[in-house]
């Protein structure tokens, strides 16, 4: 069994790449606490998306500066930044862009131009999934998840989704729907929480004054490609994947070895992809 990408890369090359990630990494973070204060837990993650070529789901309070964040992390890595409102009455065509007809005023001639939706974007926010309707939030959700777009968002009141396919109510008690509330199509979840008192009064003298907190981009898309490509070829020992396969096996009702109050809890268990995820996630920085 091999874990292990065949490397065929000169090593001095390898070397600059690494130190390169490495600088990056350093800096987007810099530049992301210019405008987010704390979070420090939080941006990891979502940087761990990142790199691993994973989708993220944040949670929060309204508030807690959820599409905030994405937005300065697209701007700290020069990414175009898109922004999809799930609400009752979203439609496919909300999402993908639609053919209009325009008319030349000078000829009157009639031509069909396809205006382009959010999802021609390279950092696509699919914000409060959880108020559209399930007959038609499918296509929908389907659609955001198959882009090259990492970032999901959903505002709760409670802790964050623990047991597959029951998830906790929203502000207004609409639940999320199983087939979206499972993580599985999420390599991370992770929670914005309330700031410290000291943080707080950082967020109010950034915001209530003349200054306007900004970040400067620090990397591009071909380069955050470069890095995810470079995660990938970090070796790992069989017996860390052989783990990871374990421990989402043990979360499925029907496995023998699954504890007995994974059985009496838990619907659903992890996929393959749940598995896929751990691996990527744990593999050491280059």
């Amino acid at each position: 069994m091999s874990l292990t990408a065949p490397a065929q890369v000169e090593p001095q090359e390898l070397k600059a790449r690494i130190a390169r990630f490495r600088e990056v990494q350093q800096e987007i973070a810099r530049q992301v606490h210019r405008v987010i204060v704390g979070q420090e837990e939080v941006l990891e993650q979502v940087m761990i998306a990142l790199f691993v070529g994973g989708h993220c789901l944040i949670t929060g309070l309204p508030g807690t500066a959820k599409t905030l964040l994405v937005r300065t992390m697209a701007q700290t890595l020069g990414l175009l930044f898109k922004r999809i409102q799930f609400t009752p009455d979203l439609m496919p065509s909300d999402i993908t862009g639609t053919d209009i007809i325009e008319e030349d005023p000078s000829t009157g001639h009639r031509t069909w131009t396809f205006v382009k939706g959010p999802i021609f974007a390279n950092v696509l926010l699919a914000d409060e999934i959880n108020r559209t309707p399930p007959r038609r939030s499918p296509l929908c959700w389907r659609l955001c998840r198959s882009w090259p777009a990492r970032c999901a968002a959903t505002t709760t009141n409670s802790r964050p989704v623990l047991r597959p396919g029951h998830p906790e109510s929203d502000r207004t008690g609409r639940h999320l729907p199983a087939a979206r509330s499972a993580v599985g199509p999420f390599s991370i979840n992770t929670v914005l929480d309330y700031l410290s008192a000291e943080e707080e009064m950082q967020v109010i003298d950034l915001t209530t004054t003349t200054q306007i907190a900004h970040a400067d981009p620090v990397t591009n898309a071909e380069e955050i490609l470069d890095f995810q490509q470079l995660v990938r070829m970090v070796p790992i020992g069989e017996s860390v994947a052989r783990f990871a396969v374990e421990l989402v096996r043990a979360t499925r009702a029907s496995d023998e070895r699954a504890p007995d109050f994974i059985r009496k809890y838990v619907n659903y268990g992890g996929s393959v992809r749940a598995a896929q995820y751990l691996v990527l996630a744990a593999r050491p920085e280059p």
